[in-house]
Order: C-alpha cells, then sequence, then structure tokens
C-alpha cells in the first residue's frame, strides 16, 4: 500500500473520532512510522506523554504514532480488515491520552 493511502486510514480514523474529542487532542501529535524500536516490541501504535488531567509541566506534548509495517504485514492482504484495525489502533491510543489502561481497553474490545 502506498504511503499516502496508509495516511488516509489514519485520517478516516481520526474523522470517525467524536466531534467532543477533537479539542483534547488539540496538542497532541499524530505520527505515521514504519515500525516501533525493538526494544517497544512489535507494537501497532504507541501513546507518549502525559493523559488528559496529568500534569505535563517541563514534558513534551503528548504524540500518538501508528506504525504501518505491523498493520500492513498482520492486515494489509484484505484492506478493509487493515482500515478496520488502523480504526481500532488510533481509538486505542487516543483512549490512552484519556488514561484507559490496556486492561480496560481489551475488555472494551480495543485490546
Amino acid at each position: 500500500m502506498a504511503d499516502s493511502q496508509f495516511e488516509e486510514l489514519v485520517r478516516d480514523a481520526l474523522d470517525e473520532l467524536p466531534d467532543w474529542v477533537a479539542p483534547y487532542l488539540e496538542d497532541v501529535a499524530v505520527q505515521i512510522a514504519d515500525r516501533a524500536d525493538a526494544s517497544e516490541g512489535d507494537l501497532y501504535g504507541l501513546y507518549e506523554g502525559v493523559p488528559v488531567g496529568g500534569d505535563p509541566v517541563g514534558l513534551p506534548p503528548p504524540s500518538i504514532t501508528i506504525f504501518r509495517e505491523p498493520l500492513e504485514r498482520d492486515f494489509g492482504r484484505d484492506p478493509a480488515r487493515l482500515a478496520h484495525q488502523v480504526r481500532i489502533t488510533v481509538i486505542h491510543e487516543v483512549a490512552h491520552h484519556f488514561g484507559i489502561d490496556d486492561d480496560r481497553l481489551r475488555t472494551l474490545g480495543y485490546g
């Protein structure tokens, strides 16, 4: 898949978020990378930062990174499944920005 097509999947997933979420993401950098560092494992996405309501004084702004290569490797043979998993990954990482942990996300079906 071309980089621009993958970027469009991420943009579409962000656009599908409820309108009330947008103000909380104004200072969150959303980026796409090929893959996570080896030390981070084989991730689909990563949230870095202080969740909403935390004290970010002196820290860099939060960021969300979506990792293209593992998503395309695991879901790329089926464009609909890939789009669905990109959406799930975006929701998962945005949820971390709101302080929702992995256990709760698994319970909700976004693990």
